[in-house]
């Protein structure tokens, strides 16, 4: 499917976008994305890197809350009573779109980019979560700025949440094939 290639100097988002994906293919794995509050931004900045699908399953968009129960498998009551912005339900979202989509990880993004507060949450509140093969972790951010620059920051966040846990992952991988050094 053809090498990884990311040019000289990139920065952001891009940059960890092809370091997560180059990992990825190191390890034969697989990834899939489930997006709220940044409506596929995360899926383009993936997807813009050449030889993406060696690594990128798919991307679920779900932006209504329904969708994140019916597509995602999202608990209705964790839903009904905290909302969709909920570091329960990232958690969730990245859980489901890993299933759904057969991949060897999930990552979600979940919160309020403005101009209005949702759910009880000021503009700014995300959490983003990241599902593998050894367990998850989630993060709560509180972000400033306008609508595109917190759907903006929220896509680069997501991605080095991977990033960690792709390093953090291949650490107790060679552990664990070295006898646990």
């Amino acid at each position: 499917m053809g090498e990884l290639v990311g040019s000289n100097g990139e920065t952001g988002a891009a940059g960890t976008a092809t370091e997560v994906l180059s990992l990825l293919a190191e390890r034969d794995q697989t990834l899939a994305v489930a997006e709220s509050l940044t409506g596929g931004l995360v899926a383009a900045e993936l997807t813009a890197v050449p030889g993406a699908s060696r690594c990128f399953r798919g991307s679920v968009t779900a932006y209504a809350t329904d969708l994140k129960r019916d597509v995602l498998g999202v608990d209705g009551a964790l839903l009904a009573a905290r909302g969709a912005v909920d570091p329960q339900v990232a958690a969730a979202m990245a859980v489901g779109v890993r299933n759904a989509l057969g991949a060897s990880w999930g990552i979600a993004t979940t919160g309020v980019a403005g101009p209005d507060p949702q759910d009880g949450q000021p503009v700014g509140t995300v959490y983003v979560a990241v599902a593998g093969p050894t367990g998850g972790k989630t993060a709560a951010l509180r972000l400033n700025g306008g609508r595109a620059e917190i759907r903006m920051e929220s896509v680069r966040r997501v991605l080095e949440l991977l990033s960690s846990e792709l390093q953090d992952n291949a650490g107790t991988q060679d552990t664990e094939q070295n006898g646990g050094i």
